[in-house]
């Protein structure tokens, strides 16, 4: 299947990372603090440093820690030095609720590629656009599965966000928190640029084009070769083989 939206392994595993980038499956990588919490990584420069070597011609977004404009515009300064395909992960809120345009713009005008993050409303994608220069371009992630978790169907909103970030020249959408393999048809159908993947759903792909019935064949036969494998057995009266 060719599909036009690009995709990028989300995580913070180096191992998992070189992997899917070795089967061809990713252009680019994301990650974020709790991957990171995840994955057990201690030193974050050491880390990025790091995957910015392993990785030198593909995108890969790292996460500033600050919760203050100021920290966080230093935060950033260092995380875009890393490399010039790094951008630079800033929540469009902070956790008082406040938003973060003024430093998104700080930033875009400066020349740093910001990834704006933790979007789930149409109003904060209007925001991260406005913030953003055209000149410099950026990344607006909205967090699709986490609005889904929430029971709201999330692709109205993916389709006018895509409306609003192409409206600005080189602004990217990002479909973020995927949760199963059939978002990234969805994120293609809405017109996202890009959707960054775990791993295990990555190791999914390669079902696309999988006729479902041989899926519930597949299914059936595993499930006969876990029950041969346990011996279970059900004991049924007045049965015999």
């Amino acid at each position: 299947m060719t599909l036009n939206v690009k995709i990028y392994a989300d995580g913070a595993k180096l191992a998992d990372m070189q992997a899917v980038a070795a089967q061809g499956l990713v252009t680019g990588f994301t990650t974020n603090p709790s991957l990171m919490k995840a994955a057990g990584i201690t030193d974050y420069l050491a880390f990025a440093r790091k995957a910015v070597a392993t990785f030198p011609d593909q995108s890969i977004s790292f996460e500033v820690f600050g919760n203050t404009p100021d920290r966080m515009l230093a935060e950033a300064k260092v995380l875009a030095g890393l490399g010039e395909h790094v951008a630079v992960k800033v929540p469009v809120i902070r956790a008082n609720g406040e938003d973060n345009a003024a430093v998104i713009t700080e930033l875009s005008n400066a020349g740093v590629q910001v990834n704006v993050t933790a979007i789930t409303t149409l109003t904060q994608v209007k925001l991260a656009v406005d913030a953003l220069n055209p000149a410099v371009g950026g990344i607006v992630s909205v967090f699709a599965g986490r609005v889904a978790d929430t029971g709201v169907d999330p692709l109205p909103l993916m389709r006018q966000a895509a409306g609003l970030c192409h409206a600005k020249e080189n602004v990217e959408l990002l479909w973020a928190s995927t949760r199963e393999v059939f978002n990234v048809i969805q994120a293609e159908q809405t017109g996202c640029d890009i959707i960054t993947v775990p791993p295990k759903i990555l190791a999914k792909l390669g079902n696309f084009g999988t006729p479902v019935l041989q899926v519930s064949l597949d299914t059936v036969k595993t499930f006969d070769k876990d029950i041969a494998s346990l011996g279970f057995t059900i004991p049924v009266p007045e049965f015999t083989e």
